[in-house]
């Protein structure tokens, strides 16, 4: 059974990245599936695995702060731990029905 407990903390997660935005796609990055992971690891700890549509992306070196730095807006967030990675790598099938709406795709 899933921990209930941590239910709304990752609901607030959730909301505080979607204000997060890709500055090339105009869509926010967890609709944009660029957040892989979002493992609660205490009532003041998560840990966050992303991943960005390019290696080459021009804010490789921002964004991950910033997506950090909107995590710890969440109240009670104390300590974000955030890892990069290229694997899997992103495709546009990882995007939200509504982020692809957004983008005209479908």
């Amino acid at each position: 059974m899933e921990n209930t407990k941590y239910m709304d903390l990752e609901e607030r997660i959730v909301d505080a990245l979607k204000t997060v935005y890709d500055p090339e796609i105009p869509v926010n990055i967890f609709d944009l599936g660029l957040i892989y992971d979002i493992d609660i690891k205490d009532e003041h700890t998560v840990f966050l695995r992303m991943t960005l549509t390019n290696p080459n992306c021009p804010v490789a070196d921002s964004l991950p702060n910033e997506v950090k730095e909107a995590a710890k807006l969440v109240e009670g967030i104390e300590k974000v731990d955030l890892e990069l990675v290229f694997e899997p790598e992103w495709s546009k099938e990882m995007m939200s029905e509504a982020a692809m709406l957004e983008l005209g795709l479908i």
